[in-house]
């Protein structure tokens, strides 16, 4: 679905080919519809149909998703419009009874149309009509027989200004509407449209209008029910409507202000969980969406927050999951931050805890049941039976009742607990390693980072009982020779030590390597403040490799047996391990491989760092692109980062090296990490996804250092029939080192239920849980497979998906033009396409390589809410005055296209990675001058930019959401102002993900059209 290749043509009849490729342009002639009869897409719920769901304690909101309330009635509308533009109703008591399959146990699907922009239409003869099918993208096959539509074209690209209207022509609704409300009765299959619906009129504009193609909705006497809700637009029935943004129209008519949205999906789930208590308990329903803030009160399970799974009800067979075409597994933070509201997490000392099981290894939880009076229980994980020690056995209550200790021992009542462990290990060290090549000292910016290094280590010493002010520290600096300082307290300066042999690195010392913050923090002070002075030694025009310094803050880190962060300063140009004479970078091998793809050299070095808990942190002070080898494999798959600056010269690179640095000190993070997956025994762990270097097993994975930021997806697959009885278990172990050098085991587990029934399944999924794992197995992907094959596949796995639920879990008189989605996914359409169109799959027209690198490695940590907004960016409306009462809130967002930008508006893009302020040309002068301190548009500044700091009201407020923001996102981030009409706008369109993309994405509209014409075409 991305853009066509210079020699795929266009034909009137030709339909869409498939799931890849359109021109961006709009076509000299409307293509046909595809799928014959789609002249409405409905989505909706009747008011008269409620599901039966006592079992799985389910809310009484529907199945489907709707676009006319957020309450529990739903109403539906049925638009069709006439070459006269008279008025057309649909008779608002019309009722059908129909079959219901058993698969859905008595629930119907509840119809609410869409309408479609009426742009003229060009017919196809039948036979002229190709059939594609949504497996093979270019391949046309022949047409069914006997189809059940008939041939009509659908409205599908702009159309001349002065070419009439002509009326859609519906083979289902077309002759009831425009009949009295007596008309004749219709057959299951055409009435389903027509389900509690209420009448609108549809009216165009004229003919020499400007804004032809933008619908007018006016409520006719028969409407009832809330207008405010069902259209998004009809609120501003008296202003002036605004055309669509041509990016936001789509090609077959569609209104995009009709779909469903993904801010109002957010903003529905905040209204019912902001400020509010989610008891997290064994077999609990849906938790809040990741981008809710709510407290978590921990009674058995796990908070969502550290372990979400993909869906809370798994099908009990196999066969029935993969009907669903959808994945199983769950999303990990294994090192959550607790909310300041919550309880903070127990913590058990190990001699004291419940001994887990003796047969897998898993940890005591509360999904352990017990036996013969608590002398014995059984594990889920591996199904056997363990003895309990006597020193801590504790009887039950009942033969296989609960233990009477339950409520005084967290391993036993809560999901999530921490052991401290009886072994203790070496602190966690800092050490510093600062490029002193020629390049580097020519440069002119190692004063600046010599003295912000030593700021923040002089205000770590200060904040005594902190686990960093008595960290031990080391320092070395490096050219194409490594100089390795002695610290030791004992000393009257501090020595250098040079070591010039840098392919079997031998250290002369290890005594003054790694000193006490507190007893070196002299010497570090005389070392730092002289680097700047160091004279050229060397020649570095061939270029310093990243792994030289890396190699040597291994080897000083593994002499002394500590874990800990290396922090490199480089600045020489970088060369690739291996080819130090070539300046090829990615391409230099002769091995063909993906850009995406670490060389090996460079994974054996990291896996060394994962071994001994290096984490390696990468500092690029001088701004390098294509033609050296990209720095970041060795940062990322060690849980470190990669920062790159512009040889910080200006303001702006200064203050974001100064956030930067001091977010990686301070940061809590765990060393020598050992993650291990255990689930039920009839189910089994089939892949895990994440920053990290695969091991042999996916259950196990292995990490140098992890924060609270890092998240990792694991898949799960059925081994055998699931018993519903006994539920599943998901269980996440983390082993880590703190900073202080204590050993602990921190334990989530999840609960789930299991049913027999597939449309279970489908209710409790969530769409910004199933993006975040879509993401990470995509983003894991591209080192081993075509970008090509990987879009296609999502798209595919999606449509495939909507069409089993649509076969399996809908009653039979749903018809092909009813769009069909689960109440829970209603946003997965837009997540979907946004991701099939990031630069990391599609790259942007301006996206170098190493920037869709760094973006991958960036997104594949993150976690379900940030990874929601970085494909769904929250676009927020900015008071324009000082009169606003109010600050603005991330619950305003509007939707993120181009149609809801007005020239007299402030707006603010909020991504993890992105913060653009985007300024209309409309916006009045007394604002400019409140927020910019300029009064002239023209005179703003363009791009990377700080406002100024105003002591008046808008610019206080301003500033105060941004820092907020800004504290929420795990990197240091540019302010961008991006005017209107700017040639900076190509930034604020790749983020505006329901329009098309400038590199060729397709519209949020024509992806949900074409994934609802496949998902019915596989049906057929």
């Amino acid at each position: 679905m991305d853009a066509p290749t210079a020699n795929q043509s266009q034909t009137p009849c030709q339909a869409w080919a498939g799931q890849n490729g359109w021109s961006p342009a709009s076509p000299q002639a409307a293509p046909s519809n595809p799928l014959l009869g789609f002249q409405h897409l409905s989505l909706g719920s009747p008011s008269d149909q409620r599901p039966c769901y006592d079992h799985l304690k389910a809310s009484n909101q529907s199945d489907i998703t709707t676009l006319s309330s957020s309450s529990n009635t739903h109403h539906s509308a049925l638009y069709a419009n006439n070459g006269d533009q008279s008025e057309q109703r649909v008779n608002p008591d019309a009722r059908v009874s129909s079959a219901v399959p058993s698969a859905s146990q008595g629930r119907n699907i509840p119809p609410c149309s869409l309408p479609l922009l009426n742009e003229g239409t060009q017919p196809c003869k039948p036979h002229q009509m190709p059939y594609y099918s949504p497996y093979s993208p270019y391949q046309a096959i022949s047409p069914p027989l006997h189809s059940p539509y008939t041939h009509q074209g659908l409205l599908n690209g702009p159309q001349s200004p002065h070419q009439k209207h002509l009326p859609i022509s519906s083979p289902s609704f077309g002759q009831c509407v425009n009949q009295s409300p007596q008309c004749t009765p219709q057959p299951a299959f055409e009435r389903a449209n027509v389900e509690s619906s209420v009448g609108y009129t549809y009216s165009h504009a004229s003919p020499t209008s400007p804004i032809q193609q933008q619908p007018q909705w006016t409520l006719t006497p028969h409407c009832k029910g809330p207008i405010n809700e069902f259209v998004a637009s009809t609120g501003a029935q008296d202003k002036n409507i605004t055309p669509q943004s041509p990016n936001s129209e789509s090609r077959y008519g569609l209104d995009p202000e009709l779909l469903p949205s993904a801010v109002k999906v957010i903003a529905e789930d905040k209204a019912e969980w902001e400020g509010k208590v989610f008891v997290s308990e064994p077999f609990s329903r849906l938790p809040p969406l990741a981008t809710t803030s709510c407290t978590v009160e921990d009674r058995g399970n796990a908070s969502p927050l550290a372990i979400r799974s993909i869906s809370y009800c798994v099908p009990c067979e196999g066969q029935t999951a993969l009907l669903s075409r959808l994945p199983l597994g769950a999303v990990v933070t294994p090192l959550v931050k607790q909310n300041a509201e919550e309880k903070p997490l127990p913590v058990c000392k190990e001699e004291e805890c419940v001994t887990g099981c003796g047969w897998c290894g898993a940890s005591m939880c509360p999904a352990m049941g017990w036996q013969d009076c608590g002398q014995r229980f059984y594990c889920p994980f591996c199904g056997k039976l363990s003895e309990v020690p006597w020193q801590h056995y504790q009887p039950t209550k009942g033969v296989e009742g609960v233990r009477v200790d339950k409520d005084k021992r967290p391993e036993l009542n809560m999901g999530s607990y921490e052991i401290l462990n009886s072994q203790k290990g070496e602190p966690a060290a800092l050490l510093l390693a600062i490029d002193v090549s020629p390049s580097a000292l020519r440069g002119g910016h190692l004063e600046f980072a010599t003295q912000q290094i030593l700021a923040l280590l002089t205000s770590l010493k200060r904040e005594d009982g902190d686990a960093l002010s008595d960290v031990h520290v080391g320092l070395m600096t490096y050219d194409s020779r490594i100089h390795l300082y002695d610290l030791s307290p004992a000393l009257s300066r501090p020595h250098m030590l040079v070591i010039t042999e840098t392919e079997d690195l031998q250290l002369p010392v290890r005594e003054g390597l790694l000193v006490s913050l507190k007893d070196c923090i002299d010497s570090v002070e005389s070392v730092l403040q002289h680097i700047p002075q160091y004279s050229p030694e060397c020649d570095g025009s061939s270029g310093v490799t990243m792994e030289l310094p890396a190699k040597a803050g291994l080897a000083v880190l593994k002499a002394l047996s500590c874990p800990g962060k290396l922090l490199i300063f480089h600045t020489a140009p970088l060369i690739e391990i291996g080819h130090t004479n070539s300046s090829s970078g990615f391409f230099g091998s002769n091995k063909p491989k993906s850009i995406f793809q670490p060389s090996e050299l460079t994974i054996s070095l990291a896996k060394e760092c994962v071994s001994h808990g290096c984490g390696v942190h990468l500092f690029v002070l001088s701004q390098q692109d294509v033609g050296g080898a990209w720095p970041g494999h060795i940062p990322h798959l060690t849980g470190g980062s990669l920062h790159t600056y512009s040889h910080l010269q200006g303001e702006l690179d200064k203050e974001r090296f100064s956030t930067d640095l001091k977010k990686t000190v301070e940061t809590d993070s765990g060393y020598k990490a050992e993650l291990r997956i255990f689930v039920s025994k009839d189910m089994r762990v089939s892949g895990c996804y994440g920053l990290f270097i695969p091991g042999p097993s996916p259950g196990h994975v292995t990490m140098a250092t992890l924060d609270h930021f890092t998240t990792l997806a694991v898949e799960l697959a059925h081994s055998r029939s699931l018993d519903e009885t006994r539920a599943v278990a998901i269980q996440a172990v983390l082993s880590y080192s703190t900073q202080t050098g204590d050993r602990r085991t921190r334990v989530h587990t999840l609960t789930l239920r299991c049913s027999h029934h597939l449309q279970d399944a489908f209710r409790q999924y969530q769409a910004q849980t199933l993006l975040t794992f879509y993401c990470k197995k995509i983003y894991c992907a591209v080192l081993e497979r075509p970008l090509q094959e990987l879009r296609e596949e999502l798209q595919t796995e999606v449509t495939e998906a909507l069409a089993s639920y649509r076969k399996h879990c809908c009653s039979a008189s749903v018809s092909a033009g009813q769009l069909v989605l689960p109440q829970y996914l209603r946003a997965l359409p837009v997540y979907i396409n946004s991701l099939r169109k990031s630069e990391v799959l599609l790259p942007g027209l301006r996206s170098s390589v190493h920037q869709r690198l760094q973006q991958r490695c960036q997104v594949l940590r993150m976690d379900t809410r940030s990874t929601s907004t970085q494909f769904y960016p929250l676009l927020l409306p900015l008071p324009l005055s000082a009169d606003s009462s109010t600050p603005p809130h991330p619950e305003e967002a509007l939707r993120c296209c181009a149609a809801s930008l007005e020239p007299r508006g402030l707006y603010l893009v909020h991504a993890p990675l992105t913060l653009l302020l985007w300024v209309g040309t409309q916006v009045p002068a007394c604002t400019l001058v409140e927020l910019f301190n300029t009064s002239c548009f023209s005179s703003l500044p363009s791009g990377e930019t700080k406002l100024p700091v105003l002591e008046n009201h808008l610019s206080i407020t301003v500033r105060s959401l941004i820092d907020t923001l800004n504290s929420e996102a795990p990197y240091a981030r540019k302010l961008w102002v991006v005017k209107q009409g700017d040639s900076c706008e190509e930034a604020l369109q790749r983020h505006l993900v329901e329009d098309k993309s400038p590199n060729g994405g397709a519209s949020y509209a024509d992806f949900l059209y074409h994934l609802h014409v496949n998902s019915v075409r596989i049906l057929q």
